[in-house]
């Protein structure tokens, strides 16, 4: 298996971080922009996109703060990969951004970037930041 390598990315998001939290850590609100359906059962998250799933184990989550999930294909090869959401609110201006951390293949990191890209503008638009 080729070593994925791991990318990071930030977006400022206008809304609460209470309210950012709810869209990342629930079903329900990963539901709205993440994918077409999410369900879970304890630490098991589903993933439904146009009626394929993926499933993803949650790893930690920090109320308020962040969410860390691994896919279950990739906890099944024994990697140590991970994509993590995490809130941060700038002490100065206030500014809530939300930060992303995930891997990719070395010839798919930019198509990973324009994929949370897009999701990301999806939450935006729920949230009414767009």
């Amino acid at each position: 298996m080729d070593d994925k390598e791991k990318f990071e990315m930030e977006f400022v998001v206008h809304a609460s971080p209470s309210l950012l939290y709810q869209y990342i850590s629930t079903p329900s609100g990963l539901s709205e922009w993440f994918a077409d359906n999410v369900n879970s059962r304890g630490e098991m998250f589903t993933f439904i996109w146009d009626g394929s799933e993926e499933q993803a184990k949650l790893l930690s989550k920090k109320s308020g703060e962040r969410i860390k999930f691994r896919w279950l294909s990739d906890d099944e090869d024994g990697a140590s990969y991970y994509f993590e959401m995490r809130i941060q609110v700038d002490e100065i201006t206030k500014d809530v951004s939300l930060m992303i951390t995930d891997y990719a293949e070395d010839d798919e990191v930019e198509e990973a970037k324009m994929l949370w890209e897009n999701q990301i503008s999806g939450l935006k638009q729920v949230l009414g930041s767009a």
